[in-house]
C-alpha cells in the first residue's frame, strides 16, 4: 500500500515515544501490503475496525494508541486521519476525521 504522509505519525511519537516503535512496525508492514479489499485487510488484522466510506480504526501499542485511516482500495493508497491516545481518541467522532 502506498501511504500518503508519514508526517502526522513522526509528529505524534515525538510527543509520545512509546508509541514510535508501534507506529513504525506498523507503517512498514503496511507499506508491504496490497488490499484490493476491506476483506483483504482484515484478513491481515482481523481486529481492524471497519467503520464506512473507507475509514478503518487500528489499536496500536496493545491498545494505548488508536490510529484512524482512509483507504483507497482502488489505487491502494491509504491517508492517516487521525492518531491519538484513548483520551484524545474519545473526544472525536471518527466517521468526521
Amino acid at each position: 500500500m502506498r501511504m500518503i504522509a508519514k508526517r502526522p505519525l513522526r509528529e505524534f511519537w515525538k510527543k509520545h515515544p512509546d508509541a514510535e516503535r508501534p507506529l513504525e512496525n506498523w507503517y512498514n508492514e503496511v507499506k508491504r501490503e496490497i488490499w484490493d479489499t476491506p476483506h483483504d485487510l482484515k484478513a491481515k488484522y482481523p481486529k481492524a475496525r471497519l467503520i464506512g466510506n473507507g475509514r478503518v480504526i487500528f489499536d496500536i501499542g496493545h491498545n494505548q494508541f488508536r490510529l484512524i485511516v482512509r483507504i483507497n482500495y482502488q489505487y491502494h493508497q491509504v491517508y492517516i486521519r487521525f492518531i491519538g491516545t484513548h483520551p484524545e481518541y474519545d473526544l472525536i467522532d471518527p466517521n468526521e476525521v
